[in-house]
C-alpha cells in the first residue's frame, strides 16, 4: 500500500487497519502543494507521521473540588465518581465518617484539587445518583483509581458492565492488603466470622464463612451460609464467577454492603474480587 487520496479515506481507513499497518504503527498523513491530503505507510519528506493506539479516548476537565476519596466536583459543577474503587465515608448529613475516609480525602486533595485531569469512561457512565463514572488521570499519566489502591486507601469495588482496568486494581488491592496498608491494617475493617452480621452490618465490611447450599431463582442465585444468611449474585453476572459449585463448603471472604430485611442479612456480590477463597 502506498497512499490513498482524500476521497477514498473510507477505503485508507480498512487498508490501514491491516495486522501489518497496526503492528508497525506507522501511518503518515502529508499534504502536497494544492493542498490535497494523503495518507501512507511509507515515510516521505513532507509527511507527518499519525500514532495508532487502542487506548480509549481521556478528555481533560478542571477539578473545582475533592468531595471525598472516591469523588470530585469539576468546573460545571458535575460529580464524578472514580470508577473501580470505594473507599471510605466522611462525614456528611446521611452517613456517618468512616475510618480512613480522610485520609483518603486528603490525599486525593493533594494530588488534583485545583488542577486538571483527563477522564476515562467505560461502557455505562453514570450511576444512579447521576453522577459520572471515571477512571482518573493527571496530565503526567498516573491512574489516581489504581493509587488509591496501592496506598491502601480504598478497596476494589467493580460493578459490572464496567470492568476496564479490572485485573491492575485487583492486584493493586492483594500488594497493599499483603503490605498491611492503610485501611488492611485498621481493625475496622478486619474479617469477622458471618455469624457475626447481625452486630457488623454498616458500611463496607469483610466477612469470613462457608457456604453449605445454593438456591436459584429468577433474578438471583444465593449462597446459602444458614436460614437467615445469604450472599447474592445477579443470574446476568453469573458468566463472570465460576462454577459457584466450587465455593459450597468452602471457607470464603465476601467483602461488600450488608442489606437487611427483617431478621434475614444478605450481601449483593457483583463481581468475583469481592469472594476471596480462603
Amino acid at each position: 500500500m502506498r497512499f490513498c487520496n482524500k476521497l477514498a479515506w473510507l477505503h485508507c481507513i480498512i487498508l490501514v487497519t491491516l495486522p501489518a499497518a497496526l503492528e508497525a504503527g506507522e501511518i503518515y498523513r502529508s499534504i502536497d502543494s494544492q493542498g490535497r491530503v494523503t495518507y501512507s505507510d511509507q515515510p516521505s519528506a513532507d509527511a507527518r507521521q499519525l500514532a495508532l493506539t487502542n487506548q480509549p479516548s481521556r478528555h481533560l476537565y478542571s477539578v473545582v473540588r475533592v468531595y471525598d476519596g472516591d469523588t470530585i466536583i469539576l468546573e460545571d459543577k458535575k460529580q464524578i465518581r472514580l470508577l473501580g474503587i470505594n473507599t471510605p465515608e466522611i462525614q456528611s448529613r446521611v452517613r456517618d465518617k468512616e475510618p480512613g475516609g480522610i485520609e483518603a480525602k486528603q490525599w486525593l486533595q493533594k494530588q488534583i484539587q485545583g488542577k486538571k485531569v483527563y477522564l476515562e469512561f467505560d461502557q455505562v457512565r453514570q450511576d444512579k445518583y447521576k453522577r459520572s463514572l471515571a477512571h482518573v488521570f493527571t496530565p503526567d499519566g498516573k491512574h489516581l483509581n489504581l493509587m488509591l489502591l496501592e496506598n491502601g486507601l480504598a478497596a476494589v469495588s467493580i460493578i459490572p458492565p464496567n470492568g476496564r482496568y479490572a485485573g491492575k486494581l485487583i492486584r493493586a488491592q492483594e500488594k497493599a492488603e499483603k503490605q498491611k496498608l492503610g485501611i488492611w491494617s485498621m481493625p475496622e475493617y478486619q474479617p469477622r466470622p458471618i455469624a457475626q452480621i447481625a452486630h457488623h452490618n454498616k458500611g463496607w465490611q469483610r466477612f469470613t464463612g462457608i457456604p453449605v447450599a445454593i438456591k436459584k431463582n429468577r433474578k438471583y442465585t444465593r449462597l446459602i451460609f444458614d436460614d437467615k444468611t445469604d450472599i447474592r449474585i445477579s443470574n446476568a453476572n453469573l458468566n463472570l464467577f465460576p462454577s459457584l459449585d466450587t465455593y459450597v463448603g468452602k471457607l470464603l471472604e465476601i467483602r461488600g454492603w450488608v442489606s437487611r430485611k427483617k431478621d434475614n442479612y444478605t450481601m449483593l456480590i457483583q463481581h468475583p474480587s469481592a469472594l476471596v477463597p480462603r
